[in-house]
């Protein structure tokens, strides 16, 4: 009799706690998306893509959340940019952009942040080489679809997408990614300490 009681109190406790941990869920994300548009807002302007801090707040959202919340708080960002917010870079936003010249960084952004997310949660954070091969591989990743999405969704060819698209993004990306590597165990913290909550 008293196990059945236990079962219940378990129960009523668990279900109490159920809705803290949605309402802790859409905290995270929501705080990831205000990370990304208030990144996206730090830009050099140049055509047909700006320079932004954007992928700076990618890897970190992928490495702090993990693969399932970050790439969720991206689509979120994705969405909320879609609906009208003004979370794009220069307090753009619209449906227009996700078929627009950089759609193919947008779209990379959920992908790249489970990309670091996994492998994070796989241990490549544990050492720097490997925290460094991790955010290698999700920035290559945005890179990759931003240039194939110029190159062929634009119509402007593989050499003048490089030119555009990727060229002037490596030096600065090198830095970023040396960035978050430096942010990641202050974000870990901050994460950690949220859910312990």
């Amino acid at each position: 009799m008293q196990s059945g009681v236990r079962t219940i109190a378990d129960l009523a406790i668990s279900s109490a706690a159920a809705p803290s941990r949605v309402v802790r869920e859409i905290l995270l994300v929501l705080v990831g998306t205000a990370l990304v548009a208030a990144c996206a807002q730090i830009q050099v302007q140049r055509q047909p893509v700006p320079l932004t801090m954007q992928t700076f707040a990618v890897l970190v959202i992928g490495a702090t959340y993990g693969s399932r919340r970050g790439a969720a708080t991206l689509l979120t960002y994705l969405a909320e940019g879609a609906a009208g917010l003004p979370v794009f870079a220069g307090l753009g936003a619209g449906a227009i952009r996700l078929v627009g010249p950089t759609a193919g960084y947008l779209w990379a952004f959920p992908v790249a942040a489970f990309v670091v997310g996994y492998l994070v949660e796989r241990g490549w954070d544990r050492r720097v080489w490997t925290s460094l091969l991790a955010l290698l591989a999700g920035d290559c990743l945005i890179l990759l679809c931003g240039f194939a999405w110029l190159a062929i969704a634009t119509g402007m060819g593989h050499r003048a997408a490089w030119i555009a698209g990727v060229a002037p993004f490596l030096v600065f990306n090198a830095l970023k990614i040396g960035l978050t590597a430096t942010a990641l165990p202050l974000g870990r913290r901050m994460i950690d300490r949220f859910n312990s909550r």
